[in-house]
C-alpha cells in the first residue's frame, strides 16, 4: 500500500490570518495520525507565511508516523533539518517569493550541490528525497546524488487528467521504473486529489509515498478530515 502523508501547510495558513492558535497545528497533526494518515508533512518557507520555523520543533514530538520536511536547502533550513532529525527530508528548488512549488530539481546542473547536502543529511540518519520534473535525465541525475528517493512533481499530469487525457500519465510511469531500476523510491506531490489520486497509483509501479495538502484541505471542507483520510487510504491499497 502506497503511503499518505498530510501536507498541513493550509492548516498554518488558516491559523496565522487570524494571528492565533485556532485550528491549533499541533492538534491537527495528532488528529490526521489518529484518522489513519502515515506521516505528516510541512513546507516552511523563509517568510513564515504559513509553517513557522516554530512549528517545525513543535510537531516533532507528537509526529510519531513519518515526519518529512520539504524546502529549499539554504541555510536556516539546512540547520534546522539538522537539529529536528525528521523521518525524510525533501529538496524542493523554491524561490522565496514562489506561491507554491512549481519545478523540480535540475540534478544535473546541481549535482554538486545536492551531493554534499544529501551527504550531510545521510550521515546524520535522515533520509532524503529529491522533488523533481518527469524527465528520465533528471532521474538519472538524481540518482547521481545520492538520494534516497525521488518526489515526482505531479502538477502537470493533475492538469492534463482534469481535461480528460490519461496519457498525461506515461512519462511518470517511465521515470517511475527508471527509478525503480536504478534503485531509487518513489515518492509523489502536488495537485493529487480524490479524483486522480487512484488512476496515479495504478499506474505509477512501486509508489512508496504521496504528500498531499491543498486538495486533501479542501475536500476536507465539504466531506470531513477522518473521512477524506479514509477515502485517500482505499484509493491508494
Amino acid at each position: 500500500m502506497t503511503k499518505l502523508s498530510v501536507n498541513i501547510n493550509k492548516i498554518a495558513t488558516l491559523r496565522n490570518s487570524r494571528g492565533g492558535d485556532v485550528p491549533n497545528l499541533v492538534q491537527f497533526a495528532k488528529d490526521v495520525q489518529n484518522f489513519g494518515a502515515q506521516g505528516v508533512t510541512i513546507h516552511p518557507r523563509p517568510d513564515e507565511r504559513h509553517i513557522r520555523y516554530k512549528d517545525v520543533y513543535d510537531l516533532k514530538p507528537v509526529v510519531y508516523t513519518e515526519y518529512n520536511i520539504e524546502g529549499n536547502p539554504i541555510k536556516q533550513f539546512i540547520d534546522m533539518v539538522l537539529e529536528v532529525k525528521p523521518t525524510q527530508v525533501t529538496l524542493v528548488p523554491d524561490a522565496e517569493d514562489a506561491i507554491t512549488s512549481n519545478a523540480g530539481w535540475d540534478t544535473i546542473k546541481h549535482k554538486d550541490f545536492l551531493k554534499d547536502v544529501i551527504k550531510e543529511f545521510k550521515q546524520n540518519g535522515i533520509r532524503t528525497s529529491i522533488f523533481v520534473d518527469p524527465d528520465l535525465k533528471q532521474i538519472e541525475g538524481a540518482k547521481a546524488t545520492g538520494t534516497d528517493r525521488i518526489e515526482l512533481y505531479t502538477e502537470a499530469f493533475a492538469h492534463h487528467y482534469n481535461l480528460g487525457n490519461e496519457m498525461a500519465i506515461k512519462p511518470y510511469t517511465e521515470c517511475a521504473v527508471l527509478a525503480s531500476s536504478l534503485g531509487l523510491g518513489i515518492n509523489a506531490g502536488h495537485d493529487l486529489s480524490l479524483d486522480n489520486i487512484k488512476f496515479f497509483k495504478d499506474n505509477i509501479p512501486d509508489l512508496l509515498e504521496v504528500s498531499i495538502g491543498h486538495a486533501l484541505i479542501s475536500e476536507s471542507l465539504y466531506l470531513g478530515i477522518e473521512n477524506v483520510i479514509n477515502m485517500y487510504l482505499h484509493r491508494l491499497k
